[in-house]
């Protein structure tokens, strides 16, 4: 499966996430990998997947999570997730050790 494949299958599984903390508007964007979730910046070009660390970084492309990101938002099948800014801690706090 090509890296297009890759994001594009992501996209049709819903794997696309926006977690929306109301009521301060922050947002923290996720996608379900192939064996993990990883956090993304879309707007910096960021993601936490280690194909980010090795291969983008060092050509200037985008791992296929974020290719996920921008189909989505082109497709409009990005699933929101709304939560209460008193669970940002929790949320951040989790996604830290999920990294690790």
């Amino acid at each position: 499966m090509t890296r297009r494949g890759d994001a594009d299958s992501i996209v049709s599984e819903r794997g696309v996430k926006l977690h929306h903390f109301e009521p301060s508007g922050r947002k923290i964007w996720t996608v379900v990998g192939k064996e993990n979730e990883h956090w993304l910046d879309p707007e910096f070009g960021f993601c936490s997947c280690a194909d980010f660390y090795y291969n983008a970084l060092s050509t200037g492309g985008e791992c296929y999570h974020l290719k996920a990101v921008r189909i989505a938002q082109e497709q409009k099948k990005i699933e929101t997730v709304k939560f209460s800014d008193s669970e940002f801690e929790s949320f951040v706090s989790a996604l830290v050790r999920d990294l690790l």
